[in-house]
């Protein structure tokens, strides 16, 4: 009994039976059934294996399976099942994001349908409206995730605003303020003013667009015949000007530090400060305007001068006549602006500096423009009191990590951004200004912050009246697990707690060890943390990768994950992204239902290659159907032939097709394994493409034909054996990449066991390794290789039998001809002779040359020479053009410079292959010529 085998020869066959064609929308909702209901992804931390977790990137909660959850989940799915077959304790922990921003835009828009805001509704209404939109919708992904097959620990489900893990974000906060590293304070923040909240850095994408370069003159107040020329792409935040900078070191201009200029349309008259940081001697006019409340680096340079903030916008990015006024700003412009948004404003802004003659050139520019990743509305630096992380002290251990080696990050040319980017972290903005979410646990004694609560009123839309309540900066806050009892200071029982939500990020950061039961010690914490890998996509690495990994050291003392594999992004065939308004997404849904789930999933595996984003068309989709009912039709093929006597003996002792099959088998065992442990899914799945369609499918079938339908062949018992070992190994080592149609093949050949899913993958088998007879079998496939050449060459029909001779210069290859005689002539469909002494009998035939192999093809009298020297020209001239091409691309310098080792190694494998047919239709013209001579 081989150790590899799950079955004896004896078993008897299964009851199922394969239809003629495959159809995958009933194998695969038959089968996913039947693992859920035995339970077989659901993990158990007493289980003896050696532990193996994932957590899966929680989706939103608001969001359809789209083509990066696709590639992003299959991979977890492959490396899940493989590891549950190896033995190990898996787990894959599944569940959903409450996503913040997203979800409360898709229940507002679902109220406004109905006519009804959110204000109506109240905060606690309008909360209890979005569980209610949660328990109707929010599971529409799970479904659709296991449509994909992923084999998740369903009765883990963990969503991001259950009970357990509420608590532990509770926890997270209380203690990261106790420590000192959470704080609440007035900064610059990135502000949408359409989701009126506050987003973080990462949370805001830059465009690159078309602006306009304005230069305003701004004159000296005690020369106004003097001025700086100031260039700005924003006009219109000039009016919260509070300095101009000029180069300390510049002579045009470090003479005025110290003046005083006029603010063009306001009363006020601002410094000239130097500054060697905001200043670049190199760009624009050497002069530039300092608005500390609508600028990041404007709010740097004004701390660095203690200059004052002066915001001229409110929290909807329209110009407030209020503060406006407070700026100073002339009545006339006040009037002008009031109340306006900046594409609005602007252009009475321009109109006015040339009123008063200020504005000396307009050009444009390119420029990047910041807008919301959710809404995609341009987000406004704005100067509001939040709430923030200290990070410093988060990062570095977390930076540690990384270059110690405890996190591996594949592949490791991610490693210098993570670096780069936590090096250059900035303090955390954790505070959100919505309804959905986790409320911050801040509480605020009324009495005591009386001054600093601002309740302001008005009117929406909707006609409803909204009280938007802002607490100022100096505001002191009680952060606790749960309401206070008492203020401390005065003994008041009146507490407002913090509006603020936390960014949906800060609890996803938790995920790792939240899900498994943190703060309590459960077992499932103590036997699935640190998590085994994390599969993510390049662009939450900083989002979400890096805080996981700063927050698990905090607080479990010991990284999230051993491995972050990073996969690229799906891209259409063009490499263009996928947008609905190019039109050219692809939807995992449609295509799983026209090609099947298994062809969808291979080829997101089989193109999977570490930092090169997918280039990912339907038609690729397709040609993985067709391998799907390649394998299946191999199989049909088996089970026609298993009905007979089957013998299994030892590898060495069984003939020549099969000890070939068995060695490339265990091969193929050696490398998908190891690739999987290299997280080269591409590579792993080539190797069982190549195996399955070309060795087995394409040499082993057609190699055994000949036993397999003669009853009385000797041959046949053991090859029955042989073929049905094969395919039951092979569909055990393809589960995890096709999990159904491997199941359903499995379960109609002879097993053991209830599910393919339960059962061991498959291991390297000394005894099947045959290195003697797989350098036979090269022998066999040059051989038939020529003879099929030649076949083509004279246009013979591919049933046409034809006769040849065939020798060889090395002896012993020879004798091996002597020894593959019959398997050539079934393979050729012809009569193959072996000329020991290497002269052909025959004067008209086609000798075709490799590598100390010889192949002469007799050529029929009613062969046209003329044609077939034609058709040798044409091929040969058509092959120098692509050779001719290929020399070139890889005697540029830049190409080899720049093209990854794989491609590389391709280009050059095919310059080979075509050097060598050249030399070939060479020699093939030249006798042709010489037989047509008269």
């Amino acid at each position: 009994m081989l150790r590899c085998l799950a079955f004896s020869p004896a078993q008897t066959m299964a009851p199922l039976q394969l239809d003629k064609t495959y159809d995958p929308k009933a194998v695969e909702s038959r089968w996913y059934q039947f693992w859920a209901a035995r339970q077989y992804f659901h993990a158990d931390p007493s289980h003896p294996g050696r532990p193996y977790s994932i957590v899966i990137p929680p989706p939103n909660v608001t969001g359809s399976l789209h083509v990066g959850h696709a590639l992003n989940h299959s991979l977890q799915d492959i490396l899940i099942r493989w590891r549950r077959m190896q033995g190990r304790n898996t787990l894959w922990l599944p569940g959903t994001d409450h996503a913040g921003i997203a979800t409360q835009n898709v229940v507002e828009k679902q109220l406004l349908g109905e006519g009804i805001s959110r204000e109506a509704l109240g905060r606690d209404g309008f909360v209890e409206r979005v569980w209610q939109w949660k328990a109707a919708s929010g599971n529409r992904i799970i479904e659709q995730q296991k449509q994909l097959g992923e084999s998740c620990d369903w009765e883990r489900l963990r969503f991001t605003m259950d009970a357990g893990l509420s608590k532990a974000v509770l926890e997270v906060f209380v203690r990261l303020y106790e420590d000192g590293l959470i704080y609440r304070g007035e900064r610059l923040i990135n502000w949408c003013p359409r989701c009126l909240t506050a987003l973080s850095d990462i949370e805001v994408e830059h465009e690159d667009v078309k602006g306009t370069l304005y230069h305003i003159r701004y004159p000296l107040a005690d020369d106004p015949s003097t001025s700086l020329t100031v260039a700005t792409t924003r006009p219109e935040t000039m009016l919260g000007d509070t300095a101009v900078a000029v180069h300390p070191d510049d002579p045009r201009y470090r003479h005025l530090i110290g003046k005083s200029i006029r603010l063009p349309l306001t009363q006020r008259t601002i410094p000239v400060v130097g500054d060697a940081i905001l200043v670049d001697l190199e760009f624009g006019t050497g002069a530039v305007k300092i608005t500390p409340a609508h600028d990041f680096n404007d709010y740097e340079a004004g701390e660095r001068h203690h200059l004052p903030r002066l915001p001229i916008f409110n929290h909807q990015a329209l110009l407030d006549p209020a503060l406006m006024k407070t700026a100073g700003v002339d009545a006339d412009v006040i009037s002008a602006v009031a109340s306006l948004p900046v594409s609005k404003a602007r252009p009475k802004i321009e109109q006015a500096l040339k009123d008063r003659a200020l504005l000396s050139k307009v050009e444009d520019h390119r420029m990047a423009l910041g807008k919301c990743y959710r809404c995609k509305t341009v987000v406004e630096p704005y100067l509001s009191p939040q709430w923030f992380v200290e990070i410093k002290p988060l990062a570095e251990p977390a930076i540690r990590a990384v270059e110690e080696g405890r996190i591996r990050i594949i592949p490791e040319g991610w490693i210098n951004n993570y670096l780069g980017w936590m090096r250059d972290i900035k303090d955390w903005c954790i505070s959100r200004q919505i309804w959905w979410g986790h409320q911050i646990p801040a509480w605020y004694c009324e009495r005591c912050n009386e001054p600093f609560i601002h309740r302001q009123t008005s009117t929406n839309q909707a006609g409803d009246v909204v009280t938007r309540i802002t607490l100022l900066q100096g505001a002191k806050p009680v952060v606790a697990r749960s309401t206070p009892a008492k203020c401390p200071q005065c003994g008041g029982e009146q507490w407002l707690r913090d509006p603020d939500v936390l960014d949906t990020w800060f609890s996803s950061g938790l995920w790792p060890f939240s899900t498994l039961g943190w703060p309590e010690q459960t077992p499932e914490l103590k036997t699935y943390y640190p998590t085994a890998t994390l599969v993510t996509g390049l662009d939450i690495l900083f989002f979400w990768v890096a805080r996981m990994i700063m927050l698990g050291l905090r607080f479990m003392n010991d990284v999230p994950f051993r491995d972050v594999y990073i996969h690229a992004l799906v891209r259409d065939a063009e490499g263009q992204k996928m947008s609905k308004s190019k039109g050219n997404v692809i939807d995992p849904l449609h295509v799983m239902d026209q090609f099947g789930t298994d062809a969808l999933r291979f080829t997101l595996a089989s193109m999977a290659s570490p930092g090169r984003d997918l280039k990912l068309a339907e038609e690729r989709i397709e040609g993985y159907r067709n391998f799907a009912n390649k394998i299946w039709n191999a199989a049909r093929f088996g089970l026609m032939y298993l009905d007979g006597a089957r013998t299994a003996v030892r590898p060495s002792e069984r003939p020549f097709p099969d000890r070939w099959i068995l060695s490339r088998l265990n091969h193929t065992i050696q490398t998908v394994t190891s690739e999987l442990e290299a997280y080269r899914f591409d590579r792993a799945a080539s190797a069982l493409y190549q195996f399955i369609w070309h060795e087995f499918c394409d040499w082993y079938v057609e190699l055994i034909k000949p036993v397999l339908q003669n009853p009385s062949h000797a041959d046949g018992p053991v090859t029955r054996q042989t073929l049905v070992e094969t395919l039951e190994v092979t569909m055990r080592l393809l589960h995890p990449f096709m999990p159904f149609i491997t199941e359903e093949i499995w379960q109609t050949i002879p097993h053991e066991g209830e599910s393919i899913v339960i059962r061991p993958y498959p291991a390297s088998e000394q005894t099947w390794d045959d290195p003697v007879t797989e350098e036979q079998f090269l022998l066999l496939e040059q051989t038939v290789g020529l003879v099929r050449t030649g076949r083509v060459l004279l246009n013979y029909p591919p049933g046409q039998p034809i006769e040849f001779s065939m020798t060889h210069d090395d002896p012993a290859k020879l004798r091996q001809l002597e020894h593959l005689q019959l398997h050539v002539s079934h393979l050729s469909r012809g009569t193959a002779n072996i000329l020991s002494n290497g002269v052909s009998p025959v004067a008209r035939r086609l000798r075709l040359v490799a590598g100390g192999l010889s192949i002469a093809l007799v050529i029929a009298g009613d062969v046209d020479l003329k044609k077939a020297l034609d058709r040798i020209v044409k091929q040969r001239e058509q092959q120098e053009k692509e050779l001719t091409r290929l020399e070139g691309k890889l005697n540029n310098h830049e190409f080899r410079g720049k093209a990854p080792a794989d491609v590389l190694a391709e280009h050059e494998s095919r310059l080979r292959s075509l050097q060598n047919d050249q030399a070939l239709l060479a020699s093939s013209e030249r006798q042709l010529r010489a037989l047509l001579e008269p």
